[in-house]
């Protein structure tokens, strides 16, 4: 499976929640995570996506912990069933 198969299927699971997934790109700062997730009642979720069994690189585990370092919550997903955790997570936290 791609990993832009793995993508789009966390963008509609998101989109059916009622929130928005955009393709994050910060010039200057590569190795930031593909999607910020936002959620309805303001939660913010950084998420990385790659092919199964595929790891982030040593600069995007940094990127993820400065933005661990301030409050926001980073996933690495790659598979379908690591979305629908994702999901369910996000529900609890919109309260759906």
């Amino acid at each position: 499976m791609r990993e832009s198969t793995i993508e789009a299927y966390l963008r509609d699971r998101v989109k059916d929640l009622g929130g928005k997934a955009y393709k994050f790109v910060s010039p200057g700062n590569d190795g930031v995570p593909d999607r910020l997730v936002c959620l309805p009642g303001g939660r913010v979720v950084f998420v990385e996506l790659k092919a199964p069994g595929k790891k982030p690189t040593k600069l995007q585990q940094i990127q993820q912990r400065r933005l661990s370092d301030l409050g926001f919550s980073t996933w690495v997903i790659d598979n379908k069933e690591n979305v629908d955790v994702f999901i369910r997570c996000c529900k609890d936290w919109v309260g759906k």
